[in-house]
C-alpha cells in the first residue's frame, strides 16, 4: 500500500443501490465520501445482471427499470460530489490515528469510518465450457446495454430466471433469440417461462453448446447437441452465458469481521465488531433480516446517522427531515 491517496470522512465499499443511497445520505449529513467497487460502473448487481428488468418493490415506484433506478440514485448522490473509485478492490484494512486506512488497488484511502455495502459480495459468472476463447468477442455474461445487440441473432444458454429475463428483454431488439438448456425442466419461475414461450422464442432442450465458431470479427454460429445425439447449428453473433455465478467477500473476509457465511454480523446501529466499520444491505446480517433493496435503503440511513455521531459526538443522531431544509 502506498501513501494516502484520498482522505474522506466515509469510505463506502460497494456502489450498488444501498451504497449509492448511503453516499447521498452521508453527503446530506455533511460528510465527504468515496465509493469503491470492483465493477467499472455504479449499480452493483442491478447494473451487472438485470439493468433492463422491472423492479416492483421500491417504495414510491409502481415499477422501475433497474437501469433507471441506478441512474436516479447516482443523480441523487451526485448532489454532494462523492468520489468514485470504480474497477478497484478494497483490500487491506488497518487502524490509524482517528480513523482507518484502506488499500484500494495501488492507492490507499484514509477514512473516518467504513461502510460495507457489498451486496452478495464480489461475484464471478460461471463460464460456458466451450466459450472461453470467445468471451468479449460475442460470448457475454451480462448485458448492460440492449441496443448493442440490435439486429443480431442471440443464443441464450441457461435455465434460470436470468436466462429467461435476457430472452424476454432481447426479443424485441434482436433479429432472433433462442434459448438452450441442458435439462428439459427449468429453474426459472413458471410465469416467466410462459411469457417467453408466448413470444415464440425457441426453447431447445435437453441441449448443450458443443462448439462456437466465428472469425476475427467475433462469433458467427454455435453448434448444439440435442438429446445427446442430434447436432444442430444456430446462427449467433451473441451468446449469453446465463449459467449463474459464484460470490464471495474477497479481501473483506480478512478484515477480522464477525461473519455468518458470506454476511457480516451487525447490531441495531449497523455496527460490526470492528470499531468504525459498519455494514448495510444484503451483506449485513442480524436476526429477522429481510434482503430487499428497500431494507438496504433504511439500513444505509441508520448506519450513516450513527457514523455521523461516532465521527462527531456533538452531532445529533436524528438530523431532522430533509423536507424542512427547503
Amino acid at each position: 500500500m502506498t501513501g494516502v491517496s484520498h482522505e474522506v470522512d466515509l469510505l463506502i465499499v460497494g456502489a450498488g443501490p444501498t451504497g449509492l443511497f448511503a453516499a447521498y445520505y452521508a453527503g446530506f449529513r455533511g460528510m465527504s465520501v468515496a465509493l469503491v467497487d470492483a465493477l467499472p460502473e455504479p449499480g452493483g448487481q442491478v447494473t451487472a445482471m438485470y439493468p433492463e428488468k422491472m423492479i416492483f418493490d421500491v417504495a414510491g415506484f409502481p415499477e422501475v427499470r433497474g437501469r433507471d433506478l441506478v441512474a436516479a440514485l447516482v443523480e441523487q448522490a451526485d448532489q454532494y460530489a462523492p468520489r468514485y473509485l470504480l474497477g478497484e478492490h478494497a483490500v487491506e484494512l488497518s487502524d490509524v490515528d482517528g480513523g482507518l486506512l484502506v488499500g484500494v488497488g495501488d492507492e490507499s484511502v484514509r477514512a473516518g469510518a467504513v461502510l460495507v455495502t457489498a451486496g452478495i459480495g464480489e461475484f464471478s459468472p460461471r463460464p460456458l465450457p466451450v466459450g472461453g476463447d470467445w468471451v468479449g468477442r460475442g460470448v457475454v455474461h451480462f448485458i448492460p446495454e440492449l441496443s448493442i445487440h440490435s439486429g443480431r441473432d442471440v443464443v441464450v444458454v441457461g435455465g434460470g430466471d436470468s436466462a429467461f429475463d435476457w430472452a424476454l428483454a432481447l426479443h424485441p431488439v434482436a433479429r432472433s433469440v433462442a434459448l438452450v438448456h441442458r435439462r428439459s425442466r427449468f429453474r426459472a419461475h413458471p410465469g416467466l417461462v410462459s411469457k417467453v414461450e408466448d413470444l415464440g422464442v425457441p426453447l431447445i432442450t435437453p441441449a448443450e453448446v458443443v462448439e462456437i465458431r466465428g472469425d476475427d470479427s467475433g462469433v458467427r454460429e454455435v453448434e448444439i447437441e440435442v438429446g445427446g445425439s442430434e447436432r444442430r447449428v444456430l446462427p449467433a453473433q451473441t451468446v449469453v452465458a446465463a449459467l449463474g455465478f459464484t460470490a464471495d467477500l474477497g479481501p473483506i473476509e480478512e478484515w477480522g469481521l464477525e461473519l455468518d457465511k458470506r454476511a457480516i454480523l451487525v447490531d441495531t446501529t449497523m455496527r460490526t465488531n470492528r470499531p468504525r466499520v459498519y455494514a448495510a444491505g444484503d451483506v449485513a446480517a442480524y436476526p429477522g433480516k429481510v434482503k430487499l433493496i428497500a431494507t438496504g435503503f433504511g439500513e444505509a440511513a441508520t448506519a450513516v446517522n450513527n457514523i455521523a455521531v461516532e465521527l462527531n459526538p456533538e452531532a445529533h443522531l436524528f438530523p431532522g427531515h430533509s423536507s424542512n431544509l427547503t
